[in-house]
């Protein structure tokens, strides 16, 4: 007589181990990330001088008609397209709007030059194009070493452009490039979180020293 099958226990797998203390990782995660950006702001709070005379000098020069220009790179590039913004439209207070050029925002524009002449030349064509003597060229870099930055701000002070750059640690290339250069040390992150930080100062000393002229109401909020 045929005997019925066996009957096998059923196996159970062990669940997996929960990760250890996420939590108490998390926060050492949070706490290294601000620690190393508290160092770098602690560096640019030293510039305050700097972003005094850089607001009045860029507000006097915009009320007498020269223009802003800026570019940067990859995250670089963002930050210089927010100072645009705020100096265009407006920072705190409402005021009359100010001409700004992201350099990097057309990209038709950008993307020709970099097809004909190269990537290294997509800013140092447009500063040829738009560049006036008295004007001024703002350029963000956490290396300080693009060559597209580099070339921009050599045919800039050929022009009669002033350049002001900020950069991670010095010394790089471009703040030598420069007329004037804002250095920050500190790892690329917290380099370029402090970059929003010296736009947002720039663009409170130039309101400050334009006495944020009212033209009319906000007609929205951000």
């Amino acid at each position: 007589m045929r005997g019925r099958p066996a009957v096998t226990a059923a196996t159970t797998t062990a669940p997996a181990p929960a990760p250890a203390a996420p939590a108490r990782r998390a926060r050492t995660v949070v706490d290294d990330h601000l620690d190393e950006l508290g160092v770098t702001l602690a560096a640019l709070r030293t510039h305050a001088p700097r972003f005094a005379s850089w607001g009045t000098e860029l507000a006097g020069r915009l009320r007498r008609g020269q223009r802003l220009l800026a570019a940067g790179n990859g995250g670089s590039a963002a930050e210089a397209q927010h100072l645009t913004a705020e100096l265009v439209g407006r920072y705190r207070g409402e005021r009359e709007p100010l001409s700004a050029i992201a350099l990097h925002a057309d990209t038709s524009t950008m993307t020709a030059l970099g097809n004909d002449y190269g990537f290294t030349e997509i800013y140092a064509r447009q500063v040829r194009a738009h560049g006036r003597p008295g004007d001024v060229l703002v350029l963000l870099s956490t290396s300080g070493r693009s060559e597209n930055l580099l070339a921009a701000a050599e045919v800039a002070r050929s022009l009669g452009v002033t350049v002001w750059s900020v950069t991670g640690a010095d010394p790089n290339p471009l703040a030598q490039a420069s007329d004037e250069a804002i250095c920050l040390p500190g790892a690329t992150p917290s380099v370029q979180e402090a970059h929003l930080v010296a736009v947002h100062l720039l663009c409170e000393m130039v309101d400050a020293a334009l006495g944020r002229s009212v033209v009319q109401e906000p007609g929205g909020a951000r």
